[in-house]
């Protein structure tokens, strides 16, 4: 039930964006995380960090949903060989 009503939000969330051509401010920010690879002996190198993006839960949802639409429209119209 409450999947349904958060599946309508975010269409029309999507729907929005395609129309007015703007993505949320919140949607565009990520935290990155520089996480330690193990084992390295010298930490003044980049190549021994590892860099980790954590991205907002709802743009992730709208990139997959947004995905998903331009994957069925390829399909349906032939678009791509």
């Amino acid at each position: 039930m409450v999947i349904l009503i958060i599946i309508k939000d975010l269409i029309k969330i999507a729907s929005n964006c395609f129309t007015n051509r703007i993505i949320l401010e919140s949607l565009k920010k990520s935290i990155i995380i520089i996480l330690r690879k193990k084992g390295k002996k010298d930490y003044s190198f980049l190549n021994s960090y590892r860099p980790i993006t954590l991205e907002n839960i709802l743009a992730k949802v709208l990139k997959k949903y947004i995905t998903n639409i331009i994957l069925e429209a390829t399909e349906e119209y032939r678009l791509l060989s």
